[in-house]
């Protein structure tokens, strides 16, 4: 009698930073789902080998190469990762070590990371799409470059935009985002979490405000070599008097999970000072508006959507005033790192995080509404 052959559980990889936590996390998931820990390839190693290969059987996800200090002297050229120049080289170098990837069955498509993390390559994939997002100068490939705060100043009068985001065109978690704003003659202000000093730009926590152009036109020029995007800066909702939008993380084509972030000043961001506000209350503002809840998260897949063949994605949600409408400020390709936030009602993803999400749906265990791609072999 022949014995059958044994079974072959699946394995996951992970391209991540050893330790880091949102490899622990993804983890810890993968063995709640009662399969063996996943092979951990660190980024360091990528980026010093020039890549990686995986087995045929392997899952494989790639993850953010951020909060290390050495991969991000790696990728940026710089020891100090509160730097906030050289996001060209990271992009470069990130881009390169993509490509150096080989094997495995992808979670995260190849040819959509890049463009992820290219604001003006995304922004333009969005718009031709139908998917509502605020209005640019700087979308797509053809679009003039921006090479210092005379054509940001250029730009803004071009297209009337007397308020305005600038953006580093492969920022990531607000660095380097200034939030500008004009009013009466010689009137303007930037908000952002860039600290000017004689020796560059550096990330901090604090929330500081620019008046005197002299100062944001040194730190837009200092920028600017890396590329940056702009967008028309649209009023949101808010709430308890608090600026609000929202995170909408998209599984499958699905939006899973979401969370309000609300802040004081125009950076939501919740590790610039944000904080988590009521998701109950911001669906009740919703459907008073007579707009189906439903509507908004459609949003989000619809962005999603464009990216098919990436099992998960972070959707920065930009609400309108009166709650009726709402644009994509951003999508993220790491935007999953919500710990202990479970998914939403109806979803499949109820007392699921979003990693346990991610691995079900890997799996072929959660649902999906519209997804119409299948993971990167």
């Amino acid at each position: 009698m022949q014995r059958p052959a044994p079974r072959r559980w699946p394995r996951f990889a992970v391209v991540g930073n050893p330790g880091n936590r949102r490899v622990t996390l993804f983890a810890e998931a993968v063995r709640a789902a009662g399969l063996p820990a996943p092979r951990v390839v660190a980024w360091a190693d990528v980026l010093r080998a020039g890549g990686a290969v995986f087995g045929p059987e392997e899952i494989v996800r790639i993850d953010s190469p951020g909060e290390d200090a050495h991969v991000d002297r790696l990728l940026r050229g710089t020891g100090d990762p509160t730097r906030v120049e050289g996001s060209a080289r990271w992009y470069a170098g990130f881009t390169a070590a993509l490509a150096g990837l080989r094997g495995g069955v992808r979670l995260d498509d190849p040819d959509d990371l890049p463009v992820l993390f290219d604001k003006r390559r995304c922004h333009a994939v969005l718009d031709a799409a139908g998917v509502p997002v605020p209005d640019s100068p700087t979308s797509g490939p053809s679009a003039a470059p921006v090479r210092g705060w005379d054509d940001v100043r250029a730009l803004m009068r071009e297209h009337r935009m007397p308020r305005l985001f600038v953006k580093p065109a492969h920022g990531s978690s607000a660095s380097g985002v200034l939030a500008v704003e004009t009013g009466g003659p010689g009137r303007i202000r930037a908000t952002t979490s860039v600290e000017l000093t004689s020796d560059g730009l550096f990330n901090s926590l604090r929330i500081r405000r620019y008046e005197d152009e002299r100062d944001i036109a040194a730190v837009v020029d200092a920028l600017a070599p890396d590329g940056l995007h702009l967008e028309r800066w649209l009023p949101k909702a808010s709430q308890r008097g608090r600026a609000a939008d929202l995170r909408v993380v998209v599984v499958a084509g699905r939006a899973t999970h979401a969370v309000v972030r609300t802040s004081r000043s125009p950076l939501t961001n919740l590790h610039l000072g944000g904080t988590r506000g009521d998701l109950d209350m911001a669906r009740q503002a919703v459907e008073a508006a007579g707009v189906r809840w439903s509507g908004l998260l459609d949003v989000c897949e619809r962005a999603a959507a464009c990216f098919p063949r990436t099992l998960c994605v972070g959707v920065d949600l930009l609400p309108a005033v009166d709650w009726r409408r709402a644009a994509v400020g951003e999508v993220n390709a790491f935007g999953d790192l919500l710990p202990r936030l479970t998914g939403l009602p109806g979803t499949g993803a109820e007392g699921l995080d979003t990693y346990a999400t991610q691995v079900a749906a890997a799996l072929g265990g959660a649902p999906a509404r519209h997804r119409t791609g299948t993971p990167h072999a």
